[in-house]
């Protein structure tokens, strides 16, 4: 047991450390009673004074002493790691068990089953990392599209070319498992105490292969290139699968294919899995310089050298209830081309470790409900795909159509660029967004940009830009299971992660992985594992 010590507030030219001596001094101990001692979390209060707002993790060599502190401070808790624990299943496996997927979801779902001592076989139907990274790179300068290999597939999935963003909201305590593991893979151990942590897409690229070294030391089996294109589901449960053309025995399948699997959701809809329409969120995004950004919320610190570069989380509800918010916000990033299908403009937003970039970028997405659209099971990702297409046709050669937010606002059309250049690669095409999105979706994006204003000033009456169409932020369907984790056509079909409908991020799928990984060894004994 230990006990977690919260608001510890620290000048931004103190040692970081000193959060520890306020925490003991806080409840009048010394270091002689406590056994360990660390920072827990750190972030930034940016508001008035700034400065950092610590947690630390403490343990006392009396442990009952803890409990006593607990009840007695209000910024004090008890604190145990979840320790993962599996009650083993005594269902024999008649297949192997096969993973859809080597993102988030899929990676710790294999991962976890592999430390289990079972030897999980991932299909992966993107390529390796490193002819993914020439394959994406490659796009980003010109180069065709690889409908196998890009942004969305691939190695790690989508949030390989991202800022690698590890905040999520969901409080699983397995997060910090997460994380720890992130970290011993490569990750920067800073990701251990930041409050908002992230890995950059130049450092995650080293640590999604490490995990897939590890998978492979333990006896699992990774395939790439090698999409799911087939289930043949009898009696209530998979038989079969078919992989690059040809049909193999399952035994549990585990899907985590991400979002953008528009082919593998109509697969599965067509072999008679259900799904079911879930809301989703289209958008754009955009860009600021990050010196404005970091003024605006830091004000006279903002160049602070103690200091990150600023970020923000914006919502904004309509009359309606319609809600619009801020998204994976990227502190010097870039706007980046994350196509799966020919003929489709995707933005994404992107940052390397350092956050060096000159601009700051996020999305600004609009809340879509199944009510909004009809179509069944599929038509959101039908909706979704009309947007891509139509932004393809306004974007011209594979430019993405922009306009600038103080003309989108007002219903403008000017577009002289000012300080910010878009950092798009494949260039950007001035349009009206309004002639691409539908009005439930262009009026409240408008009604939220000119409160988002009010909150940062400048920040949509300034030379900020929107890059459209950012359509991959979640999942448009969801694949039902119950309690037990699986699917309800087929009691060894596992829908897990992001696109299945059960996660929104790094983290959370990675959590949802895990959970998985525990549901089907809960199922399957470990001694037939195959």
């Amino acid at each position: 047991m230990a006990i977690i010590v919260s608001q510890i507030k620290t000048a931004l030219d103190e040692p970081r450390d000193s959060a520890l001596d306020k925490a003991l001094s806080r409840l009048s101990l010394r270091r002689g009673e406590v056994s360990a001692l660390r920072l827990y979390k750190t972030s930034v209060d940016a508001r008035k004074d700034i400065c950092f707002v610590s947690s630390v993790y403490m343990e006392l060599k009396d442990a009952a002493r803890e409990k006593k502190l607990a009840e007695k401070h209000q910024n004090v808790r008890l604190y145990a790691p979840e320790k993962l624990e599996v009650s083993f299943g005594s269902e024999k496996l008649k297949g192997d068990i096969y993973i859809a997927g080597f993102g988030p979801a899929g990676m710790f779902c294999a991962l976890t089953l592999c430390e289990f001592g079972y030897k999980p076989v991932v299909l992966e139907r993107g390529a390796d990392m490193d002819s993914r990274i020439k394959a994406v790179e490659g796009f980003w300068q010109g180069g065709a599209l690889d409908p196998a290999t890009n942004v969305q597939f691939g190695e790690g999935g989508a949030g390989t070319f991202s800022d690698g963003k590890l905040t999520t909201r969901i409080g699983d305590p397995l997060c910090g498992r997460v994380l720890e593991r992130l970290a011993e893979f490569g990750a920067p151990e800073e990701i251990l105490t930041q409050a908002k942590p992230h890995i950059g897409t130049d450092r995650l690229r080293g640590v999604v292969k490490n995990l897939r070294n590890r998978v492979l030391e333990l006896g699992g089996e990774i395939r790439f290139l090698s999409p799911l294109t087939g289930v043949d589901i009898r009696s209530g449960r998979v038989e079969k699968i078919t992989v690059n053309g040809g049909e193999v025995p399952c035994g549990a399948l585990a899907l985590a294919v991400g979002h953008s699997a528009h082919d593998t959701f109509r697969m599965l809809h067509d072999s008679g899995v259900e799904l079911v329409p879930k809301p989703f969120s289209v958008g754009a995004r955009i860009e600021h310089l990050q010196t404005d950004i970091n003024r605006a919320l830091y004000g006279r610190y903002a160049e602070h050298p103690a200091l990150p570069p600023a970020e923000y989380q914006l919502s904004y509800h309509n009359a309606s209830g319609r809600g619009v918010y801020t998204f994976c916000m990227c502190p010097g990033g870039y706007v980046v081309a994350s196509a799966s299908e020919p003929g489709t403009i995707v933005t994404n937003g992107m940052s390397y470790y350092d956050r060096a970039g000159k601009n700051a970028n996020s999305a600004v997405l609009v809340s879509v409900s199944p009510e909004d659209l009809g179509g069944g099971a599929l038509g959101g990702m039908e909706f979704i795909q009309r947007l891509e297409q139509r932004a393809y046709q306004m974007g011209r050669s594979g430019r993405a159509p922009a306009a600038l937010t103080r003309e989108f606002v007002s219903g403008g059309r000017g577009f002289t660029l000012g300080r910010v250049d878009p950092t798009y690669s494949l260039g950007v095409e001035p349009a009206e967004l309004d002639s691409l999105f539908p009005e439930f979706v262009s009026a409240p994006m408008k009604e939220a940009l000119r409160y988002f204003d009010r909150r940062i000033p400048g920040f949509s009456d300034s030379d900020s830009i929107l890059t459209a169409v950012e359509s991959r932020s979640s999942s448009p369907v969801r694949l039902p299971r119950n309690e037990a984790g699986y699917a309800l056509c087929a009691d060894n079909l596992f829908p897990c992660g992001e696109g299945c409908g059960y996660a929104g991020g790094i983290m959370s799928a990675a959590v949802d992985g895990i959970r998985t990984a525990v549901k089907i060894m809960e199922k399957y004994a470990p001694d037939s594992a195959v």
